[in-house]
């Protein structure tokens, strides 16, 4: 496993060894012992899936205290332009944000500490996006930040969003319940 760090500190891209041959391949995208060797969350209560077409734009998506969550995605089909946006006051990348490609060929996977934001956006073909997440799942606390209002370059200037997604409040009139602590490695 190849762990990267990008600019948000507690935002890092994994990567997992891709065993191939002539039937296709085969990756494990978790291993406890090696999580908890790196200072990873290793309590992931709950798992799904997206699936998702060309065009299609999700995000930017969070869970607020008390149920905020450590999150990890990864790209089990097609590929995909993934975003994180760093919602942690005192953060030193507050209101930054990173992508990644994401795809089902390298297995490569993002990991994000709590109080960051994830999107992603669907460049061709389909894809499916597996999350697993450090908290159960709880309505009133599932949050989100408009798609277009933190400075991320997208592909297009007009996805296919949700209903939900395009009520999403802007990001400069949002009021951050998150601090940010130290992060992971």
């Amino acid at each position: 496993m190849h762990v990267i760090k990008s600019a948000i500190p507690g935002c890092l891209e994994i990567e997992p060894p891709v065993n191939r041959d002539q039937r296709g391949s085969f990756v494990k995208n978790f291993h406890q012992g090696q999580f908890q060797a790196c200072g990873f969350e290793t309590h992931f209560p709950e798992e799904f899936y997206s699936r998702s077409v060309a065009g299609v734009l999700r995000g930017l998506h969070f869970m607020a205290p008390p149920h905020d969550q450590t999150k990890i995605v990864t790209c089990v089909y097609g590929s995909v332009l993934d975003a994180v946006l760093d919602l942690r006051r005192g953060s030193p990348t507050f209101g930054e944000h990173v992508l990644f490609d994401l795809s089902a060929d390298r297995g490569n996977m993002v990991y994000m500490e709590k109080g960051l934001a994830h999107g992603f956006y669907v460049p061709c073909g389909e894809a499916v996006l597996l999350y697993r997440v450090s908290t159960m799942y709880s309505a009133p606390h599932d949050m989100g930040i408009h798609w277009n209002s933190a400075g991320i370059p997208w592909p297009a200037a007009t996805p296919n969003i949700s209903a939900r997604d395009a009520a999403l409040p802007a990001f400069a009139t949002f009021d951050t319940p998150f601090e940010f602590e130290r992060a992971c490695a």
